[in-house]
C-alpha cells in the first residue's frame, strides 16, 4: 500500500516586513539556508551540499477573471539520492502579488510561505548568491519574492509542493496583461506546463503571447482557454501573455519600447476582430476558391490520390453562396469551367466527378496555369482565393522564374490571394514563397512523409469567414504633425484578416512625443470600414525588450529574401558568376537536432570566404548584408547565413571579413539554391521568421538537411544580447572593440560596488545582465565595465 498522504494548506495574510524575512529591523540574524533551495522559474541550488535536488517538472494553473489573477504553482521535485534531504522555495513573483496557500505532500508540523517586497527580494538574492557563488538569481532582482518554510524530501522520492498567489494585473487601455517570471537562461531543461483560462464581461478579441508559442481555445460559457503548446514545454523566458477586450469592430492596442539611444524607439501594435463577427445584417464576406493542381507524372501515386481528397472536402465546405472552379494541369490546362461556378448539390456532383477522373501524367506547365486561374472572371462580391498545388519545376512552356512570378504580380487583374503548396522537395522555394507574399496569402510546403490532404486542409480552415480585406494603415504623431512617424513596418502589406486572426505589426517610431495615430482602411465584414486608434508613449519602457528583438528577426529575413529573390535573374552576371556552393556553407549533419554550441559547423574561416565578385561585388547588395550583419550582431538574432557570428573562433571586430563571410554564405545558399531541401529549409526559416511572434532565445532554425540546429554561445538577456568567448560573455555593443579597448572598470562579484552597480541596473530593467556565469564586459551607460568573479560560464549548467 502506498504511504498516506496529507495536502496542508495555508493562507496567509501579509504581514510585516521584518517578520516576512525571519529578520528583525534591530540586524538578528536571518534564518539560515536549508540544504536545497528551489527556485522553480530557474534551477535547484545546493547551498552547502553538491546540487542534487531536482525539478522534474513544474504545472501552472491561471484564472483571470477581469483584471484579477490568480496563479496556482505545482513544482514537482525528485530526490535520487539515498538520504533524506530538505529544501526551501524561492518564487519571484510579480510586484503587488499576495500569497493565498502553500502546501506540500507529507506532514509538518507549521508550513508556512513568506512574502518580500522587492527591496528585500535584492538583499534575500545578494544573500544567496554569495553563499552559492551562482549568479543566476539576480536575474529576478525588481521581483517581489516568495520563501518558504522547510520541507522534505525522502531519500529515492518525489514531493509535491503547491504554491498559490494572487495579484491585479496591469491594464492599458482595452489591454490586460500577464506576466509569469521565468529565467531567460539556456540550457535550463525543466518542462514546464501553462494553462491559461481567462473570463471579462467584456468580449475578449484576441490573446497574444509575445514570449511562447500557445494555443488558444473558446469555450461555450464566454471563457477562453489558453495553453503553452507541448513543443515550447522547455523554452525559457517569462511567460507572457495579453489579452485584448474588443466590440464590434477592430480592436487594437500599442506597446513600446524606447530607443535608449535615440529619439524614437520599436513598438508592436496587436490588432484582433470581434469575439463574434457574425452578428445581425454583417456578416463575414463570401469567397470565391479556385482549386489549380498538378497533374503531371511526378504526382502520381498517393500524392494525387490526397490532392484530390483535399479537393472534394475544400469544395464540400464551402458555404452556401460561395463559388469554386477547379484548374488541373501538366502540359496543358484544363478548367471545371470557363467561371466560378456557385455551390449547389448539383455543381458539387459535377465537380466531384471531374476531380475523381484526374490522372497524373506529362510535364509541368506552371506559367499557363496560373496565368489562366487568375485571368477566369470574378465573382462579384467575393474574396477570390486560390489554391494553388505543384510537386516540381516548371518543365514545359515559359520556365523563366520571373517570367512566372510577374504573372502573379502583373496578370492578376482581380487581386486573387495565392496560397501556394510546395509538394516535397523538387520545387522553386522562393518562387512560391514570392508569389503568396505579393498576393497577401501565405506559402505552405508539404515535406516527404507528410499528408498532402491534412496540410491543405489545415490551411483552408484558416481561411474561414473573411473579415477585414485590402487593409491599409497609415501613421502619424498624434498631434497630426505633417512628419514621418514611423517606419520600416513589417509586415509592409498588411494580411487579410479572417475568423480567429490577429494582426502583430512591428515598426519604429521617430520623435513622437505627443503619441501615435494610426488609421486602418479596409473592408470591413464587405463594407468600406475606418478604424482609428491613438496611443501615447509614456508606458514605453525597456521591460518590452521583446519587441525591438522580434523586429529585429523579422527585419532580417525581409532583406535575406530581398537578396534571395534577385537569383530569380540569371541573366545577372552578379549571380550567374557567383562561385559554386561549398560544403563549408551547409555541412550535413547527421542528428535531428543539433546544438550549435560555438557555431563551427557552419563557419568559413574569414580567408576562405569569397572575395569579391558575385554577390559581393554589388555595392546594392553589400549595403543589405551590411545591416543584416549589424542587426544580426546588435540583437543577437542569428539565421544559417550569419551562425558563424557565434563561433569562437570568429573575430567580431574584423568587420570586412564578417561581411564576406555573409555574403558567400548568401550567394551560395540563399541566391543559388532554389529547390531541393536547401532550399524549403530556406522557405521555411524564412516564414517562420518574418512573421516571428514570440521569442527565440535559442535562434532556432532548419539547416539545409532539415535538421534542427539551436545556437547557445549567443544569450538574449533583458534588451541585450551576449556573445561567448572563451568563458567571457561580452555585450554585443562592445563586441567590436572587446579586444582593442580596455575595461575603464573593474567590479569583482559580490563586492560593495557590485551590489552598488546591480542597484543601478535594476532601475533600468537590465538586473539580468549579470546573471550570467563567467566574466562579463558589459556597456553600462557608455561606460565599459568588466565584472570578475561569478561562475565560469563553461560550466555545465546545473539541475
Amino acid at each position: 500500500m502506498s504511504r498516506a498522504k496529507r495536502l496542508l494548506l495555508l493562507t496567509l495574510a501579509l504581514t510585516p516586513t521584518a517578520t516576512l524575512t525571519g529578520q528583525t529591523l534591530s540586524g538578528s540574524s536571518p534564518r539560515p539556508w536549508a540544504a536545497n533551495v528551489v527556485v522553480p522559474q530557474c534551477r535547484s541550488f545546493g547551498t552547502s551540499v553538491p546540487d542534487t535536488l531536482q525539478i522534474a517538472g513544474v504545472d501552472v494553473q491561471v484564472s483571470i477573471v477581469e483584471q484579477a489573477a490568480t496563479t496556482t504553482m505545482d513544482i514537482r521535485l525528485t530526490n535520487p539520492t539515498s538520504r533524506r534531504l530538505e529544501a526551501e522555495l524561492l518564487v519571484p513573483v510579480p510586484d503587488g502579488a499576495a500569497v493565498r496557500g502553500f502546501a506540500f505532500d507529507g506532514a509538518a508540523s507549521q508550513p508556512t510561505a513568506q512574502l518580500l517586497p522587492a527591496d528585500e527580494a535584492r538583499r534575500t538574492y545578494e544573500s544567496i548568491v554569495a553563499q552559492i557563488k551562482d549568479p543566476a538569481l539576480l536575474e529576478f532582482v525588481g521581483c517581489n519574492l516568495v520563501r518558504s518554510s522547510v520541507f522534505p524530501v525522502e531519500a529515492g522520492g518525489a514531493q509535491r509542493v503547491r504554491l498559490t498567489y494572487e495579484h491585479l494585473l496591469s491594464a492599458d487601455g482595452d489591454r490586460v496583461d500577464y506576466v509569469l517570471p521565468r529565467s531567460e537562461a539556456l540550457g535550463l531543461a525543466t518542462p514546464w506546463s501553462v494553462s491559461v483560462q481567462l473570463k471579462s464581461t467584456r468580449p475578449i478579441s484576441t490573446l497574444y503571447s509575445p514570449s511562447h508559442p500557445v494555443d488558444t481555445r473558446r469555450n461555450s460559457d464566454g471563457s477562453v482557454t489558453v495553453n503553452l503548446l507541448k513543443t515550447a514545454a522547455t523554452e525559457p523566458g517569462p511567460f507572457r501573455l495579453s489579452c485584448l477586450k474588443g466590440g464590434n469592430g477592430v480592436s487594437a492596442s500599442l506597446m513600446a519600447y524606447p530607443d535608449t539611444q535615440g529619439d524614437g524607439g520599436y513598438f508592436l501594435l496587436l490588432a484582433g476582430l470581434p469575439d463574434k463577427p457574425s452578428t445581425g445584417d454583417a456578416q463575414p464576406m463570401r469567397r470565391e476558391v479556385t482549386l489549380v493542381i498538378d497533374r503531371s507524372g511526378s504526382m502520381s501515386g498517393e500524392k494525387i490520390e490526397q490532392v484530390k481528397e483535399a479537393a472534394k472536402q475544400i469544395v464540400s465546405a464551402l458555404t452556401d453562396g460561395e463559388s469554386f472552379n477547379i484548374y488541373i494541369y501538366n502540359d496543358g490546362v484544363q478548367a471545371f469551367s470557363p467561371a466560378a461556378v456557385v455551390k449547389s448539390a448539383g455543381t458539387v456532383k459535377l465537380a466531384t466527378a471531374f476531380i475523381a477522373a484526374v490522372t497524373a501524367s506529362g510535364g509541368t506547365n506552371i506559367h499557363d496555369a496560373l496565368l489562366q486561374a487568375l485571368s477566369q472572371p470574378a465573382t462579384p462580391d467575393t474574396v477570390p482565393l486560390v489554391l494553388f498545388m505543384t510537386d516540381g519545376l516548371p518543365t514545359v512552356g515559359n520556365t523563366s522564374e520571373i517570367a512566372i512570378r510577374n504573372v502573379a504580380m502583373q496578370s492578376n487583374p482581380h487581386q486573387r490571394r495565392i496560397f501556394t503548396f510546395g509538394v516535397g522537395y523538387d520545387v522553386n522555394a522562393p518562387l512560391l514563397q514570392k508569389i503568396s507574399d505579393e498576393t497577401r496569402a501565405a506559402s505552405s510546403f508539404v515535406l516527404p512523409n507528410e499528408d498532402v490532404e491534412v496540410k491543405v486542409a489545415s490551411v483552408f480552415k484558416r481561411l474561414q469567414g473573411p473579415v477585414l480585406t485590402d487593409a491599409r494603415l497609415e501613421a502619424t504623431t498624434a498631434d497630426h504633425a505633417k512628419t514621418v512617424a514611423v517606419m520600416d513596418l513589417i509586415p509592409n502589406k498588411l494580411p487579410d484578416l479572417f475568423e480567429g486572426d490577429q494582426l502583430v505589426l512591428l515598426g519604429r517610431y521617430l520623435n513622437a512625443g505627443a503619441g501615435l495615430t494610426f488609421t486602418l482602411n479596409g473592408a470591413f465584414m464587405g463594407q468600406p470600414r475606418t478604424f482609428s486608434f491613438t496611443f501615447p508613449l509614456e508606458k514605453a519602457t525597456t521591460r518590452n525588450a521583446f519587441i525591438p528583438r522580434l523586429w529585429a528577426s523579422r527585419r532580417i529575413a525581409q532583406l535575406v529574401d530581398d537578396i534571395r529573390q534577385m537569383g530569380a535573374d540569371a541573366s545577372a552576371s552578379a549571380y550567374a558568376s557567383a562561385a559554386a556552393p561549398s560544403n563549408a556553407h551547409a555541412p550535413a549533419l547527421s542528428s535531428s537536432s543539433t546544438m550549435l554550441a560555438s557555431g563551427a559547423a557552419h563557419s568559413v574561416s574569414p580567408a576562405a570566404a569569397p572575395g569579391v565578385g558575385g554577390v559581393t561585388g554589388d555595392p546594392k547588395v553589400k549595403e543589405l548584408v551590411d545591416e543584416i550583419v549589424r542587426l544580426s550582431t546588435e540583437f543577437g538574432v542569428l539565421t544559417e547565413y550569419t551562425a558563424f557570428l557565434a563561433s569562437e573562433g570568429t573575430d567580431l571586430s574584423k568587420r570586412d571579413a564578417l561581411l564576406a563571410e555573409a555574403c558567400g554564405n548568401l550567394e551560395s545558399r540563399a541566391v543559388q539554391t532554389r529547390a531541393g531541401a536547401g532550399a524549403v529549409n530556406q522557405a521555411e526559416n524564412y516564414q517562420a521568421q518574418v512573421a516571428q511572434g514570440c521569442s527565440n532565445y535559442s535562434n532556432r532554425y532548419w539547416d539545409a538537411n532539415m535538421n534542427r540546429v539551436e545556437i547557445t554561445s549567443v544569450q538574449q538577456v533583458c534588451d541585450r544580447a551576449f556573445f561567448n568567448r572563451s568563458g567571457r560573455w561580452i555585450d554585443s555593443r562592445l563586441v567590436d572593440k572587446a579586444d582593442s579597448a580596455p575595461p575603464k572598470r573593474t567590479v569583482e562579484f559580490g563586492s560593495a560596488e557590485f551590489s552598488k552597480l546591480l542597484e543601478r541596473l535594476a532601475t533600468q530593467n537590465r538586473s539580468g545582465c549579470v546573471s550570467l556565469r563567467g566574466d562579463i564586459l558589459l556597456d553600462v551607460d557608455g561606460e565599459t565595465v568588466l565584472i570578475k568573479g561569478a561562475a565560469d560560464a563553461t560550466a555545465a549548467t546545473p539541475n
